[in-house]
C-alpha cells in the first residue's frame, strides 16, 4: 500500500511539473508575441509620425522614414558581421521577422489592370488592383538574394580557418596578413601553416563568385531604382552652368577629344582614394545632367543654351555615363554620390524607397562578405608562397579561376568541389537571376556578338518568365557585362 501510495505521488507529482513546463512555455510565448508586437508598434508609429516622435508634424517623408528604417535595421543586424561566420540565431530571426514588417507595406501598394469577367453570359471588362508591377518583380528577387547571402554566412560553421583577435596580434604579425591596412578594426584571419587544402581553397573560391553574382544582382536594381528616381530641383539649381565648369577644363577635354578611351581615361586620373573617386563620380554625373537638360531644353535662349550640338552633347553624355558605369563597377564600396544622396532625401515614392534600400544593403551586405573572402585567400596565398608578401602583392587582390565556380544558389561542402575539376565558366548575371531574353532579343545579339561562346546558345531556347526584370534593366545588365561585369570588383587598398 505504502509502495502503491508513493507511486502515486511521483505519478502526480510528475504530472504537476509537466503542466507547468508546459504553463511555463504558454506564457513564454505570450510574453513574446506581446513583445514583438510593442516592437512591431514602435515601428511602424515612427513610419507614421516620420521620426518626429513630438507629433509636430516636422518629421520626414513616408519614403525616406521607410528607407531610413530598413537601412538602420540591417546595420543593427549586419554592422557586428565582420568575420566569414554563420549569423546567431537571434540576429537571423530578428533580421527575417523585421524586414517582413517594413516589406509588407509593398504588398499595399497597388496599380489598376484591366481584367475580362464573364457575366450572365456577358464579357465584360473591370479595372481590378494588383501589386505595383516594379514592386511584383523586384521584391522576390531581392528575398531570394537576401536568403542567398545568409545561406552562405551559414556555410562557413566548419571552416579550416580561424580569426585572431586584436589583443593577440602583434602589429607586424598584423601588417603582414592585413590585405587592408587602413582598416585596422577588422579581424585578422588566420589560416594553416601550409594553407588551406584544396578543397577548402576551391570551396572558397565558388563562395566568392556566386556572391560576387549576388553583388552584381542587387547593384544592378539599385541602379535601374536610382534612374527612375525624380532628379530634385535643389539639385539642379546647385548646379553650374555648362559640363566644363562641372569637370574642370582638364577632364573636359579628356572626355570632348576625338578619340575617346574611358580605360586610359581613368588611368590618367587620381583615384588613390575614396574621396577622389567620390569626386571624380560628383562631377561626372553632375555634367551628364547638364547635358541631358541642354538636348531636352526647348528654349536655346535660355542659360542652359550654349554653341555646342546636340549632337555633341549626345556624344559627350554616353562617353561620361560609359565612365561613370565603370567607375561604379570597378569601385563599387565608395560612399553614395551627390546625386543619389539627394534622389534619397527627396524621394516621394514608397515603393521606389523600399526597393531602394533593401538593394542598397544587400549590394553593401555582399560586398562585405566578399572583401573577407579576399582577406583569407590573400592570407592563404602568403602561407602557401611567402615570397609574394611585396607592396604591390598586397595592394592587388587575389585572382580567382573562374573555372571553379559551382552552380549559385547551392551553397556546398568543401569534400564536393574536388570532383569538380570541368566545371564550367562563370554563367552570365542574367543565367543567375534567372533573367531571360525575348526570341527577337537574342536573334538580334547573335547577329551582332558572333564571337560568343556555344554555350550561350542555349538562351535561344529560354522564354521569358513572368517574374523577370524589365527591359530596361537588362540593357544595364548587358552593359555591365561588357564591361567586364563578370570579374569581382577590383580592391582600392
Amino acid at each position: 500500500m505504502y509502495d502503491n501510495g508513493t507511486m502515486i505521488v511521483e505519478s502526480n507529482t510528475r504530472t504537476e511539473k509537466t503542466k507547468s513546463r508546459l504553463s511555463n512555455d504558454g506564457c513564454s510565448t505570450q510574453s513574446r508575441e506581446k513583445q514583438d508586437m510593442e516592437l512591431m508598434k514602435e515601428r511602424f508609429a515612427k513610419l507614421l509620425l516620420g521620426e518626429d516622435m513630438s507629433g509636430g508634424g516636422k518629421g520626414v517623408s513616408s519614403a525616406l522614414a521607410i528607407s531610413n528604417a530598413i537601412t538602420n535595421l540591417a546595420a543593427s543586424v549586419f554592422g557586428e558581421q565582420t568575420k566569414l561566420e554563420p549569423m546567431t540565431a537571434e540576429r537571423k530571426a530578428r533580421w527575417r521577422k523585421e524586414i517582413e514588417w517594413l516589406l509588407s507595406v509593398t504588398d499595399h501598394i497597388v496599380e489598376f489592370v484591366p481584367s475580362k469577367q464573364q457575366k450572365d453570359g456577358i464579357n465584360m471588362e473591370i479595372m481590378v488592383t494588383r501589386q505595383r508591377n516594379d514592386l511584383h518583380m523586384d521584391i522576390p528577387a531581392l528575398r531570394k538574394l537576401d536568403a542567398m547571402l545568409i545561406d552562405c554566412l551559414d556555410g562557413f560553421k566548419d571552416r579550416e580557418f580561424s580569426y585572431m583577435s586584436s589583443k593577440d596580434t602583434d602589429e607586424s604579425e598584423k601588417a603582414k596578413n592585413n590585405r587592408n591596412n587602413d582598416k585596422w578594426w577588422l579581424p585578422t584571419p588566420k589560416v594553416p601553416p601550409d594553407g588551406l587544402s584544396v578543397a577548402g581553397r576551391k570551396w572558397l573560391q565558388s563562395q566568392k563568385e556566386s556572391v560576387n553574382q549576388v553583388h552584381k544582382a542587387a547593384m544592378a536594381i539599385n541602379a535601374q531604382i536610382l534612374s527612375e528616381m525624380e532628379i530634385p530641383e535643389n539639385y539642379i539649381e546647385s548646379l553650374p552652368k555648362n559640363g566644363r565648369a562641372s569637370l574642370g577644363d582638364s577632364i573636359y577635354r579628356s572626355i570632348t577629344v576625338d578619340f575617346f578611351d574611358p580605360d586610359r581615361f581613368l588611368s590618367s586620373m587620381d583615384l588613390s582614394s575614396d574621396h577622389k573617386i567620390l569626386d571624380l563620380k560628383n562631377r561626372i554625373e553632375a555634367s551628364i545632367v547638364i547635358w541631358k537638360r541642354k538636348m531636352t531644353s526647348k528654349d536655346n535662349k535660355s542659360s542652359w543654351g550654349s554653341a555646342v550640338s546636340i549632337e555633341k552633347r549626345e556624344l559627350f553624355e554616353e562617353r561620361a555615363e560609359t565612365v561613370l558605369l565603370i567607375l561604379k563597377h570597378r569601385f563599387p564600396g565608395i560612399p553614395q554620390s551627390s546625386l543619389d544622396i539627394s534622389k534619397i532625401q527627396y524621394n516621394q515614392d514608397v515603393g521606389h524607397a523600399v526597393l531602394e534600400s533593401y538593394s542598397r544593403i544587400l549590394e553593401s551586405l555582399a560586398y562585405n562578405i566578399m572583401s573577407r573572402i579576399e582577406d583569407v585567400l590573400f592570407v592563404d596565398s602568403l602561407a602557401r608562397d611567402p615570397s609574394k608578401m611585396t607592396p604591390v602583392q598586397i595592394a592587388t587582390p587575389v585572382q580567382i579561376d573562374s573555372s571553379t565556380v559551382k552552380e549559385p544558389g547551392k551553397l556546398s561542402n568543401p569534400k564536393d568541389e574536388v570532383d569538380k575539376q570541368n566545371t564550367p565558366t562563370s554563367m552570365t548575371l542574367l543565367d543567375f537571376m534567372g533573367w531571360t531574353l525575348e526570341q527577337g532579343e537574342i536573334e538580334v545579339q547573335s547577329e551582332s556578338k558572333e564571337d560568343i561562346s556555344k554555350d550561350n546558345s542555349d538562351l535561344k531556347h529560354l522564354s521569358k518568365p513572368p517574374q523577370v526584370v524589365t527591359n530596361k534593366k537588362l540593357t544595364y545588365l548587358e552593359r555591365l557585362e561588357t564591361l567586364g561585369g563578370l570579374r569581382s570588383p577590383t580592391a582600392r587598398h
